[in-house]
């Protein structure tokens, strides 16, 4: 251990032996930073049949700052234990931050690639764009999850192709006939987004192979990228920023979502329209992984990059952000869906159930869930401010208040346009929201900060359904129900 990587070691110790005061918003069920920040996931993966998510985290400051990455395992997913920083920004090539990254498995070893940042000094000649930062692509491998190797560089921005900007970055790898893909975002010297194909036979050596983008230009920076099929249906993820008028205007500054791939990725291939995965206020970089079973599960980061418009009430208490619950995505009907995973349904204990009506108080944890809704008819208000509502074909997720100290912390409306809807589940977390509709083929995502938990649903004939959910505090501790007694 260098003397930097144990300076920062002990650095990030001492920030996390100060536990939040007056810790009202900690979630109980999402994965969120100990201290400081946290933002998109990483190396999502099972291996030797325990779950692995890292996450991109700056325990010195809660708005973001030097990043490496924390480490959280689980046994289902839902029940996390926290394991400590893996990566430490520690080399010349990552000096700036350990960035996003995937996991790649293989005869019994896990391969963590990631971007290693560097910023080089301020001058007001760079422009941190095409001049003033490197993009590095590294690996570190483990044998049991918990221990890694010396890391290795093995791409530099002089070995992607020379049209681009300095911003390549955020590296997934797969194995198809017998030879290891990468794809990576790319930003090009005209603002145009893309993403890269690398190919490697031995997942060390990489050379480029191939762009994937679309007909037209479309946004100026492809994040996050992710390639997989459910089902034989093949899908490319991508969190794009720069999209701009139209339907744009009204959405994040930033988007995540997908395209569907028709053809071959590594030769011709043609996108459909791009799909949003996530309507709400909070959700960007998703990455995704598949189990043991065959289930294709994907995790967000419960945030937004660059937003002005809205913030976190929990900058108050020495930290901000968390994941999404980990979703399956499934396709129904030939639809892309989400729904959360399946180890969910153990968790549940139902409080109540009723027809057409439905209000609880002091559960701030909860599944609620309405199906058989009719005519379109359904409204729902979560914490006396939040409202999530049907009406004139459009589903809408909005604050009554826009304060910054309200239960919205700035946040306003989202909606979609849908054309009927039958289903509505509400996953409602201390300080968050999931909502899915019409099993998972719409969804939203929204922290929000209530004064008190409430829940008031109104579904004329439709069966309305709420549910604890139980949840583990510790590996050493018994399980609890939220909000029950």
């Amino acid at each position: 251990m260098s003397a930097l990587t144990n300076d920062l070691k002990k650095m990030t110790e001492l920030a996390e032996s100060s536990p939040a005061q007056n810790a009202v918003f900690r979630e109980k069920l999402h994965l969120m930073p100990p201290v400081g920040w946290l933002n998109d996931p990483n190396g999502l993966c099972q291996f030797h049949g325990v779950y692995h998510a890292f996450f991109q985290y700056s325990p010195f400051n809660a708005e973001g700052g030097v990043k490496m990455w924390g480490h959280y395992t689980s046994e289902n997913m839902i029940d996390w234990e926290y394991q400590g920083v893996m990566l430490y920004p520690d080399q010349p090539f990552d000096c700036s931050g350990v960035y996003s990254g995937c996991a790649f498995i293989e005869d019994g070893e896990m391969h963590l690639y990631y971007t290693g940042n560097v910023k080089l000094e301020d001058r007001d000649d760079y422009d941190y764009i095409n001049t003033g930062r490197e993009a590095n692509t590294v690996l570190v491998t483990s044998r049991d999850g918990m221990h890694f190797s010396r890391k290795r560089e093995l791409m530099r921005n002089t070995d992607y192709p020379d049209d681009l900007t300095l911003h390549v970055r955020d590296p997934k790898v797969w194995k198809q006939d017998g030879m290891y893909y990468m794809i990576q975002g790319a930003r090009t010297k005209e603002d145009v987004g893309q993403a890269l194909i690398f190919q490697s036979e031995d997942k060390v050596n990489w050379s480029f192979r191939s762009r994937v983008e679309t007909a037209e230009p479309f946004g100026y920076m492809w994040e996050c990228p992710d390639y997989f099929e459910v089902n034989g249906m093949q899908i490319l993820s991508a969190s794009v920023q720069g999209l701009t008028g139209g339907e744009w205007d009204d959405r994040n500054v930033y988007q995540s979502g997908y395209f569907r791939l028709e053809g071959d990725i590594l030769g011709e291939y043609m996108l459909s329209d791009y799909c949003l995965w996530d309507y709400g206020f909070d959700y960007y970089a998703p990455q995704s992984f598949e189990t043991k079973d065959g289930r294709r599960i994907q995790i967000g980061w419960m945030g937004m990059p660059d937003c002005e418009e809205y913030t976190n009430r929990t900058l108050e208490e020495g930290w901000q952000h968390c994941f999404t619950i980990p979703r399956e995505v499934y396709i129904k009907d030939g639809r892309i869906c989400q729904r959360p995973v399946r180890e969910m349904d153990e968790k549940k204990r139902r409080i109540s159930a009723a027809s057409g009506h439905l209000e609880d108080e002091g559960h701030p944890v909860y599944e609620a869930y309405v199906s058989g809704i009719t005519d379109g008819k359904f409204r729902a208000v979560l914490g006396g401010e939040l409202i999530l509502e049907y009406r004139d074909g459009r589903f809408e997720m909005r604050f009554t208040d826009q304060d910054m100290h309200s239960a919205s912390a700035g946040r306003g409306v989202r909606y979609v346009h849908i054309q009927q809807i039958e289903n509505v589940r509400i996953l409602t977390d201390v300080s968050s929201v999931e909502v899915f509709v019409n099993d998972g083929e719409y969804v939203f995502t929204t922290r929000y900060y209530p004064e008190k938990a409430s829940v008031c649903v109104e579904a004329e004939g439709a069966d309305i359904e709420l549910s604890a959910i139980l949840f583990t505090s510790g590996p050493a501790e018994s399980v609890s129900e939220i909000g029950i007694g």
